[in-house]
């Protein structure tokens, strides 16, 4: 049987760390953390489970820490777990197989996110598809934060079922969410600056506006209820401080805003606002058969 590592990457995880080694116990045959200047007793709470810790400076986002941590696993086979996951039983049994039927190189695993308290299961976070699972030297992550791994070989996707999912005990308070926004959202500036991105006010309403709209509206967001509304509107916030701290990296330098074009920006989030709400209705089961045929009408002809 090919050897199995379990690698994890953490900052002052001393609470959330227990669970996630225990949670892959059956699982592993070496288990791999890279702490990143922890501040609380992580690596001794690492070392009494059994595991082989590194250290690694911190840098305020994991996934430089990623391909470093992965050089240190010994297994033919990485499992990539973060502290505040647990993997359920039927996962682990399912991970076994895999490799024991060795017909796929890497695997994308759906992942649960328990966030404020409630399993989201619309909003873009379910099925929340992540690579975590593969052969050793056939992935790769770049240093970008929230960055896609490059994999090489064949793959596959577990089916978006409860019991092959990652749990994953996302934010659990409003203020632990705000400090990380704003932990990420300048590390994202940054970024968006080293790619060139020139800052345009009217970015200001256009990108926050679509990503509160991708979320609620198309990604179905109003299904999880207030948390959906919450999570759209603190993710459309998340875009908008982006953009204010590549505006405060150009020493917010003033700059003058036509009415005119604000007006238009106003109109096109109205007109989309429109499209939107009627789109939310005709999937609603609640509204009849006429109404639904009325809204289709006036959208083909394009009324609304």
């Amino acid at each position: 049987m090919a050897k199995i590592s379990v690698v994890i990457n953490t900052l002052n995880e001393e609470k959330n760390l227990p669970f996630a080694i225990r949670s892959v116990k059956d699982l592993a045959d070496e288990i791999v953390v890279v702490d990143m200047e922890s501040e609380d007793n992580t690596v001794s709470v690492a070392k009494s489970l059994g595991a082989k810790v590194f250290s690694y400076r911190k840098v305020g986002y994991v996934e430089p820490a990623r391909n470093f941590a992965i050089s240190k696993a010994t297994g033919d086979w990485i499992l990539i777990l973060d502290a505040d996951e647990r993997l359920p039983v039927q996962l682990v049994s399912k991970l076994k197989k895999i490799v024991k039927e060795n017909e796929f190189d890497f695997v994308f695993i759906p992942r649960k996110n328990l966030i404020f308290g409630k399993w989201i299961k619309h909003c873009n976070w379910w099925p929340d598809y992540n690579l975590r699972f593969f052969r050793k030297g056939l992935v790769v992550w770049r240093d970008e934060i929230h960055s896609i791994p490059e994999a090489k070989g064949k793959g596959t996707n577990l089916l978006p079922r409860e019991k092959y999912a990652i749990v994953h005990k996302n934010y659990s308070s409003v203020s632990g969410y705000l400090k990380r926004l704003d932990r990420y959202t300048t590390i994202q500036s940054q970024e968006k600056i080293a790619h060139g991105y020139k800052f345009d006010w009217k970015d200001l309403i256009k990108m926050p506006v679509s990503e509160f709209f991708r979320r609620f509206f198309a990604g179905k967001g109003y299904k999880d209820g207030v948390h959906g509304l919450v999570l759209s509107m603190l993710q459309s916030f998340s875009e908008f401080v982006v953009l204010i701290k590549v505006w405060e990296a150009k020493k917010f330098n003033d700059l003058d805003l036509d009415l005119e074009e604000v007006n238009d920006e106003l109109v096109n989030f109205e007109k989309d606002l429109n499209y939107w709400k009627n789109d939310m209705l005709l999937k609603n089961k609640e509204i009849n058969l006429v109404s639904s045929l009325v809204l289709k009408v006036k959208r083909k002809l394009k009324l609304i």
